[in-house]
């Protein structure tokens, strides 16, 4: 359990960048956004995986496949164009205040698994966690955040936070099943696969929309902010995919759904510290008690399990 949140924590300081890219490149389209990161994820994915392709290939089952192909989309490809259309539209304040539940949504996902511990048991964690979310996010909110857009636009970039957060949830709960239901593959060879089949999918969607002329940057851009564009794809492909999903999936065997879900709250951590480093300064009174209470949530949530647990552990 130990190994399995030290896992959850590195998946978070590595998926804490993705929050930044859609405001760092708000001249490209979340289709491109997503398109251009899964493409980079896929091309690594293969390299790193040639030498195991011949063992992958016979160990594969049209049942992994079909899984491979659900995950990559829910997880991957749909799930982020939905999450750089809620930030370039609503900003990363709100946007991750939607996403932030993401432990919430996960652990009530979860609650019917045989390692979970009951809802009561973990009332208190939860409440602490929303609390400590609520607090990171009400600073943001007050101090301002995006620039003014119509109502139309904030609301459908809420409505895209939401069902971003719908996507995550439901991946997080699948992922983690077929990850304990087979065994044939490591964390490290589940998530290459995962890689090369989500580039597939990447380069196809984009494919797809350059055909049908949806696949243009907003406006003609010149060769450097193409380069920032493949730069900043190249970073969260080997960092945010490759990197994240191959901590997450260590992470993932070794905890229950519900604790794994308390996990995720590393994400909007570190996307707070990175956020911090990027402004040069340090967090206020407000945002040094959500963290206490992220913390804190997470710690307890983990003791909780730890007890029920014990006894099967020896099994």
């Amino acid at each position: 359990m130990k190994h399995g949140v030290i896992y959850g924590g590195l998946a978070g300081a590595a998926w804490g960048l993705v929050f930044l890219s859609p405001a760092l490149l708000p001249d490209f389209s979340p289709l491109l956004l997503s398109c251009g990161r899964f493409l980079m994820y896929g091309l690594i994915a293969l390299l790193i995986g040639l030498p195991l392709a011949r063992s992958l290939w016979r160990r594969l089952t049209l049942a992994d496949l079909l899984a491979l192909v659900r995950l990559s989309l829910t997880g991957n490809v749909v799930y982020f164009i939905l999450l750089a259309a809620a930030v370039q539209r609503v900003g990363i304040a709100p946007a991750s205040l939607v996403i932030g539940v993401l432990p919430l949504t996960i652990t009530l996902l979860g609650r019917n698994e045989a390692d979970a511990p009951s809802l009561r048991r973990l009332l208190w964690p939860l409440l602490a966690v929303l609390a400590g979310i609520a607090c990171i996010n009400l600073e943001a909110l007050l101090l301002g955040g995006a620039p003014e857009q119509p109502l139309g636009e904030r609301v459908l970039g809420m409505l895209c936070a939401l069902l971003a957060l719908a996507c995550w949830s439901w991946f997080a709960a699948d992922n983690a099943r077929c990850l304990k239901r087979q065994t044939h593959f490591n964390s490290n060879e589940w998530s290459l696969l995962t890689g090369v089949v989500t580039g597939l999918l990447a380069g196809g969607l984009w494919l797809a929309a350059d055909l049908l002329g949806l696949a243009a940057a907003r406006v003609e851009l010149p060769t450097e902010r193409w380069q920032a564009f493949w730069l900043v794809n190249l970073t969260l492909a080997v960092v945010a995919s490759w990197l994240g999903y191959t901590f997450w999936n260590a992470s993932t065997r070794r905890l229950p759904l519900t604790l794994s879900g308390q996990m995720v709250v590393f994400e909007t951590l570190f996307a707070l510290v990175y956020g911090f480093v990027y402004l040069q300064r340090l967090p206020s009174l407000l945002e040094a008690f959500a963290i206490v209470l992220l913390l804190g949530g997470v710690c307890v949530a983990v003791t909780r399990h730890s007890r029920p647990s014990a006894a099967g552990a020896s099994t």
